[in-house]
């Protein structure tokens, strides 16, 4: 099994985050996936051998659509999916927009966006497609994540160093999942 299917099979084993796609995949928005914590937290677990893997925090649904980068838009979707399911803490962000928040050059897609994020084991998306597989995004790959490995993206080994690092300890990933690793760039 390839390591984009091994990352497919851990979401699609899991009922709740597989409902969650299904929720997502309603909305039909363009270049729409759920990443960050969705996915890492789902394939950490796994690989730490916990049989159930928790929803920890918000459910980040991202999407890219340059002629809807109101922050109004992603409210009314968030509205949209609370009253779907209203026991998700929803997290939307058209990724059209956010590459001023983070001081970036303007982002092309989901895909563009994610290569700006701060570690390569939470630039991972996935999404459920029309004939009911799981999608994966990654624009580093799955290898990291795989491999229960902390690594900069390039954008944060220099000059957004001390963010990486403060991630790390702000959300004792260390602590959580005694496995990973911390690895040089």
């Amino acid at each position: 099994m390839d390591s984009d299917a091994r990352v497919q099979a851990i979401i699609a084993a899991d009922p709740l985050r597989w409902r969650i796609l299904g929720r997502i995949r309603e909305l039909q928005l363009p270049d729409c996936w759920v990443g960050a914590g969705f996915v890492r937290n789902a394939v950490w677990d796994h690989l730490h051998g916990r049989t159930t893997s928790l929803l920890a925090g918000d459910v980040d649904v991202l999407w890219f659509d340059q002629k809807r980068a109101d922050h109004r838009d992603d409210r009314q979707i968030e509205a949209r999916l609370r009253t779907l399911s209203p026991d998700i803490e929803w997290s939307v962000k058209n990724q059209a927009r956010m590459h001023v928040r983070n001081d970036d050059p303007s982002y092309a897609s989901v895909a563009d966006a994610m290569r700006h994020w701060p570690e390569t084991a939470t630039a991972v998306a996935v999404r459920r497609d029309r004939e009911d597989r799981c999608e994966v995004l990654a624009p580093f790959g799955v290898d990291d994540l795989l491999g229960l490995v902390l690594r900069p993206t390039p954008r944060f080994v220099d000059d957004k160093r001390q963010v990486f690092a403060d991630r790390i300890k702000a959300k004792h990933w260390l602590t959580t999942w005694p496995l990973l690793r911390i690895e040089p760039t």
